[in-house]
């Protein structure tokens, strides 16, 4: 039984629906809270707690260790987390100024990733499968634009906009890259999804912790809506991955595909979880600039 036109292509153009309506819940959430964070630091109101919530919150990145990425995880990346977290920067501001730049770090990274992925030929060049290069093409953009929204409002709330990567997992990818720029194309194209995958799974869990974490109510709000988008990239990336791994690239198509061709994953594999994990989510200090 042949499918319809929702094939993966389909998903792309859903994702950037679901990035539309999500921005646009955002940019009105993100106005809400830089006006009332002017309003309270015009009236002098400063949170005491927010210092010690910020140390705990660092506390926390630590203690849970290593990413759980798999192959991307290595002992000396290890070393360089340990020197980081032991050294944080903190924001001038708030917990929700720091939540906001780290965020904008995790969103630099990810942008960064996608443009270096589309260099390689079987990404970005001549030989990529259009759907995959479509995918990390509307990505990109997404992640600069949700990158724009978290400094805007960092920037308004007082504190300094994030132009870094996430300083956590910027090793971890530059080993990947490293790597991935040796493989052929086979090996070479699951590796950077895998890469991507890891990625987004970071933003998203994050977000799901910050959620609990912002002081303000628009600031769940905003965190609530990119977080959904960044959901969904990795739903399209598992299925994407699922086919790579079955040895059938030429499923990854906009044309109907015949669902006994598919792997017995693909009825599963973009919704692994019940409920999303927190466990690769960045502390609020991560990222985080004075």
């Amino acid at each position: 039984m042949p499918l319809d036109d929702r094939a993966l292509g389909e998903l792309v153009e859903k994702s950037q629906d679901l990035h539309v309506d999500a921005m646009r819940s955002t940019q009105e959430s993100l106005d809400e809270l830089v006006a009332l964070g002017h309003e309270r630091r015009s009236r002098g109101e400063v949170d005491p707690a927010d210092s010690a919530r910020a140390g705990e919150a660092a506390d926390e990145g630590i203690n849970k260790g290593l990413v759980g990425a798999g192959v991307l995880a290595a002992t000396a990346f290890g070393t360089a987390l340990m020197a980081v977290a032991a050294s944080p920067a903190f924001a001038a501001g708030s917990m929700d100024v720091q939540m906001l730049q780290t965020a904008a770090s995790i969103e630099n990274l990810a942008v960064s990733t996608y443009q270096t992925a589309l260099t390689l030929p079987y990404i970005g060049g001549s030989s990529a499968n259009p759907v995959v290069k479509a995918f990390a093409q509307t990505t990109m953009a997404q992640h600069q634009q949700h990158d724009s929204a978290f400094n805007a409002a960092a920037k308004a709330l007082g504190g300094q906009a994030q132009s870094q990567p996430d300083p956590k997992y910027l090793p971890v990818v530059n080993q990947a890259v490293a790597q991935i720029s040796k493989d052929d194309p086979t090996t070479g194209a699951l590796a950077v999804v895998t890469l991507a995958q890891t990625l987004e799974n970071v933003a998203a869990e994050t977000y799901v912790a910050f959620c609990s974490k912002f002081s303000d109510s628009n600031a769940k709000k905003v965190t609530a809506s990119i977080m959904g988008v960044e959901a969904q990239h990795v739903a399209v990336l598992s299925a994407v991955s699922a086919l790579l791994k079955a040895g059938a690239p030429q499923l990854i198509t906009l044309s109907p595909t015949n669902v006994g061709n598919l792997p017995a994953a693909a009825g599963s594999v973009g919704f692994p979880n019940s409920f999303y994990p927190t466990s690769m989510a960045s502390p609020a200090s991560e990222g985080a600039v004075s």
